[in-house]
């Protein structure tokens, strides 16, 4: 075991990050929310969006980026559809109020979709669809994101990372569930890579004069300049079939910004408004109700018969087990529930910061000197 690496127990750390939004002015219940979020990414093996997000929150809140006091406004509310604005309120908060009356329609009208506008960032996608497949139905959620991704031919970051992610229920221990990006690689990964000294693959990152980095604090430093840009799924150009990756993204930043009269493009990399920046992005939620089609049990059967013949396939000579989209977070979700979530020593540092900032001194840390 690496001795850099504390682990800590998911209800502990779930806790402590609900204290550090509480104690940066977010009402209870919001903040109960926003924690729950980030410790279903890290429980799923997905370290890009849990507790390594929490200090970029805090940080922001902070600054004013983002409003503590979270106002949604019912813009429009139709029988099967709604248009709500965040107002700039914290993004978790808002996609649970989103995805939630998606399913209520749904519910009532077999289908429910919410567009969102003036939102920020809300943690992994896959939380809002696993909220539709707990309720027996599809979820579909998108959002737009900070320039990353160039379009095909080109080396400037124009769109989002922009997720595309689905989700479904089986007949198995856990749900079909496609949560990733329309990048090759997302920007937390390369914050990860960067958190843990680890290099970057070849060919995931092109920079402004169309060479290639692998150096991910290198990248991190020149994105934010706009030299360098992630890579659609694809790869470049069209040899490998860029074009795919930078057209879902853009399918997502429609759904993200067109339906919502939204901000779009280089206006998520921050806007100014009455002199205080802001990070505003879109989303787009669908609730599918499963029982508007056929009964649930019939269609979890053939969901799971899917899962089940795709993983039976012939496997290549070195591989060990063919996976289905969830299996691998389900997986770690019974591991981490047994050891914890760990927490490499720059992310100690930051919880460290945070609980000495907030005076949070009821935490006694295992990493702690």
């Amino acid at each position: 075991m690496n001795d850099e690496i504390a682990y800590i127990d998911a209800g502990t750390l779930e806790q402590f990050m609900k204290d550090v939004f509480i104690g940066s002015g977010v009402p209870e219940s919001d903040a109960k929310i926003i924690a729950e979020v980030l410790i279903t990414s890290d429980i799923r093996g997905i370290e890009s969006h849990g507790i390594q997000r929490c200090k970029m929150y805090y940080d922001r809140i902070k600054e004013g980026i983002y409003e503590v006091e979270t106002n949604i406004t019912i813009v429009n509310n139709g029988l099967t559809t709604a248009l709500l604005d965040g107002g700039n309120g914290m993004g978790h908060v808002i996609a649970h109020k989103a995805m939630s009356m998606a399913i209520d329609k749904a519910k009532k009208y077999g289908l429910g979709a919410v567009a969102v506008r003036n939102s920020t960032h809300f943690g992994i996608a896959g939380y809002y669809s696993l909220m539709a497949i707990k309720e027996g139905m599809i979820g579909l959620v998108v959002t737009n994101a900070r320039p990353s991704i160039p379009p095909t031919f080109g080396v400037e970051p124009m769109l989002g990372t922009n997720p595309l992610t689905f989700g479904a229920p089986t007949d198995e221990e856990f749900p079909f569930l496609l949560d990733c990006a329309t990048s090759i690689i997302q920007r937390g990964k390369v914050e990860v890579y960067s958190r843990i000294n680890k290099l970057l693959p070849e060919g995931v990152i092109i920079t402004d004069d169309g060479t290639t980095e692998t150096d991910p604090n290198k990248v991190l430093e020149d994105m934010g300049k706009k030299k360098a840009a992630l890579l659609p799924l694809g790869g470049r150009g069209e040899d490998t079939s860029g074009y795919k990756g930078y057209g879902y993204a853009t399918l997502v930043e429609l759904l993200s910004a067109a339906l919502q009269d939204g901000i779009y493009l280089r206006d998520t990399i921050g806007i100014v408004e009455e002199g205080q920046k802001r990070l505003k992005v879109g989303h787009f939620f669908l609730a599918i109700n499963i029982e508007g089609f056929l009964p649930i049990e019939s269609f979890k059967k053939t969901a799971g018969n899917i899962m089940r013949d795709l993983r039976s396939a012939k496997k290549e000579p070195r591989a060990e087990k063919i996976y289905t989209a969830g299996e691998k977070e389900y997986i770690a979700e019974i591991e981490r529930k047994k050891i914890g979530i760990p927490i490499n020593k720059n992310l100690q540092q930051d919880i460290l910061v945070m609980k000495q900032e907030l005076n949070l001194n009821q935490y006694k840390f295992s990493f702690e000197s």
